[in-house]
């Protein structure tokens, strides 16, 4: 029951801070859950006793956050700047360890060498929990964020391996150099190797297992779910860093190229909303946890008499200001080279904020707490066990370090990089924008792909494009524009084409002057700049075409009646036919170029498209309605499919945000789902 009481607590501890984030928005969401985790661990110790697992802990919170991170990271921007995310994750972390392990030595030479190694090492990795919340509070450029995101996805087996070796070097009391960058290397290169493997083989497992038609949202989003478990141990099993295996898992996983049908799109529906909730409830279960351990980091050393209190103070602030001044060098001189691989010059006042963003929003978290509580309470010392040295020392470093980075990152960051409060009303018609834009490129890809056989059914795919435009557009008062010129020109190219079949003699003279002649007529009625004909001229072409089919067939059935006896019916159809599809032909050639929106282009396609069938059309049969339904199906598949490609590609030229990215993305897959269950 204590377990369950304190999962319980826990939990409702996470609601609260959701609220109280609301209230007092000015201080980040991780600092109000550690402030209520030290309440909780407060008032709960004396009916439950809340301890911490450091393996555990990586296990079952750390090991998903960082799957989770790795799928949905920016996989473009992360090879893009690999060279110094890789250079912060290793680097960075391993000079860290090294200064902060000889300076502490020095401060305190009651800590032993190796053991402030460790010490070092635990500091090292940035959190990838708090860096995240950080983003969410100021507007960190691009490639800092990129940097930071990638580093705390990286750094945790650099700091883990280090760590390791500096307390395998307090407990052995020896240590080599040449082992220790082997291993180094092994965990670190093989978990990469790895967790590529397994994300490659859980691909092609998952999409096996759609082929034999074994397609079950829960069996796939289940597998999703355990994948960062298995990886975690894997790694652990396979002597290797589960963490990185784990990373290196999700961000392959997200990578490699899959067929994106129905199931799949049910898949992600479920998905997003399953791992919605769980990082929700792990970020503010993390934190909480945290703050629990906090009093009894604090507790006993701050009545210790045997070391000021002052003195622990001075020494959390001296190493902060040491590890974060190695960190600002660092992004000095990896801004530099960036600056010179871009031939960029910038300013120094440019340069400095650059690299005190990126020095003070790579806080430490609970990575860094749970690899201090790995330290062993006891080691060998030949003949008996003792004590570790200052263990308890070294926990409170490494909590007041953590709580300290926290704080300037919460209240200095967001002045460095405010975040620009953007008109919610710009934002919005800049996405309606993209948006509009995304469905034209849509509507141009499937006039491209219109043959005979699914000229029909790209029509009606095309029209509901079209429709769709039209909703965007009116529900942020877009400016629509006039189609009148369209048309003329339209219609100039018709006469000219008639004109041209009479030269050389391929239709009937009078025939083909009295179409050109209709055809003049309604470009005469166009150029007065009636608006409100060009909706009834479409209209009453399509209906007096429509009349004259029916009242054929009507006559067809008279005893002695056949109108296609009359020559003059005949020729006048024909030619229009001709003229029509010579139209079509030249506007699909020429869609892209014409300075008309998409979606009036198509729409005239439609309508000569709708003209050809009337005029040619011929009585349905039971095989033609099956093919045409099967035709109509796959257009639709098809303009979802193109949908998505084209969301894609807006969001990575910068021109759909993010959010509105993942909604209409989140819309394609409901429409994906819906058009499989309808049929």
């Amino acid at each position: 029951m204590a377990a369950l009481s304190l999962a319980l607590l826990l939990l409702v501890t996470v609601l609260a801070s959701s609220i109280l984030d609301q209230v007092i928005p000015r201080i980040s969401l991780p600092l109000i859950q550690i402030a209520l985790g030290v309440v909780v661990g407060m008032l709960a110790s004396e009916r439950i006793t809340i301890t911490l697992n450091p393996e555990l802990f990586l296990v079952l919170f750390i090991a998903p956050l960082l799957f989770h991170e790795a799928r949905e990271a920016d996989n473009l921007s992360l090879w893009k700047n690999r060279e110094s995310m890789l250079s912060y994750a290793i680097g960075l972390v391993v000079a860290i360890t090294l200064v902060v392990g000889f300076v502490v030595n020095q401060l305190i030479p009651s800590i032993p060498l190796a053991a402030a190694f460790a010490l070092g090492a635990a500091l090292g990795p940035t959190d990838p929990i708090a860096v995240a919340s950080i983003s969410q509070q100021a507007d960190i450029p691009k490639r800092q964020a990129v940097i930071l995101k990638g580093e705390s996805l990286l750094n945790d087996a650099s700091g883990i391996v280090s760590f390791q070796f500096a307390i395998a070097a307090v407990v052995s009391g020896s240590f080599s150099v040449a082992l220790a960058v082997r291993e180094f290397v092994i965990e670190f290169f093989g978990a990469l190797l790895a967790g590529i493997v397994l994300g490659f083989l859980l691909v092609k497992f998952i999409d096996r297992v759609r082929a034999l038609g074994l397609e079950n949202t829960t069996f796939h989003v289940s597998l999703e779910l355990v994948t960062p478990f298995l990886a975690y141990l894997l790694g652990e099993g396979i002597g290797v860093s589960g963490v990185i295996l784990v990373v290196a898992c999700g961000i392959t996983m997200s990578m490699v190229p899959r067929d994106f049908g129905p199931s799949m799109a049910r898949m992600s529906i479920v998905s997003s909303s399953v791992w919605e909730v769980i990082t929700f409830a792990l970020n503010g279960i993390v934190f909480v946890l945290l703050g629990t351990q906090l009093p009894q980091a604090f507790g006993g050393l701050w009545a210790n008499e045997g070391i000021s209190n002052f003195h622990l103070i001075a020494f959390v602030l001296a190493i902060t200001l040491l590890m974060h001044g190695m960190r600002f060098v660092w992004s000095l001189v990896s801004d530099a080279v960036n600056f010179k691989k871009q031939s960029r010059k910038a300013g120094v006042a440019e340069r400095l904020r650059s690299a005190a963003i990126t020095t003070l929003s790579g806080s430490k978290g609970a990575i860094t707490l749970a690899i201090m509580l790995s330290i062993p309470l006891m080691i060998n010392s030949g003949t008996s066990l003792s004590e570790f040295p200052q263990r308890d020392l070294l926990i409170f470093l490494a909590c007041g370090v953590i709580l300290t980075s926290l704080l300037l990152a919460t209240f200095i960051v967001p002045l460095l990089a405010p975040r620009r409060k953007e008109d919610p009303t710009e934002l919005r018609m800049r996405d309606s924008i993209a948006k509009a834009e995304v469905l034209r490129r849509v509507v141009e890809e499937l006039t491209a792909r219109r043959n005979d056989d699914n000229s029909a059914a790209i029509g009606k795919v095309i029209r509901k494009y079209n429709d769709r435009i039209a909703r965007v557009t009116d529900s942020e008062d877009i400016a629509d524009e006039s189609d009148i010129d369209l048309r003329i020109m339209v219609l100039d190219w018709e006469q000219e084409y008639v004109l041209d079949l009479i030269d050389r003699d391929e239709v009937p003279p009078i025939e083909g002057y009295q179409y050109v002649s209709r055809v003049a007529h309604i470009e005469s009625m166009l150029k007065q700049d009636e608006r409100r004909k060009i909706a009834v001229i479409g209209n009453f072409r399509r209906f007096k075409v429509l009349v004259r089919k029916m009242w054929a067939r009507f006559l067809r059935k008279l005893p002695g009646k056949d109108p296609t006896l009359d020559p003059s019916t005949r020729a006048l159809r024909d030619i229009q036919v001709k003229a029509a599809l010579h139209v079509i032909e030249r506007l699909e050639d020429k869609m892209t170029e014409l300075d008309a929106p998409s979606e009036k282009v198509s729409n005239l396609i439609i309508e000569y498209h709708d003209t050809v069938r009337l005029l040619r059309g011929t009585g349905p049969s039971m095989t033609n309605i099956a093919r045409k339904a099967e035709i109509d199906l796959d257009a639709a598949r098809l303009g979802l499919r193109i949908e998505l490609e084209q969301i894609q590609i807006a969001y990575e030229e910068k021109r759909l945000s993010r959010a509105a990215a993942k909604h209409m993305r989140e819309n394609v897959y409901l429409m994906q789902v819906d058009l499989e269950d309808y049929v």
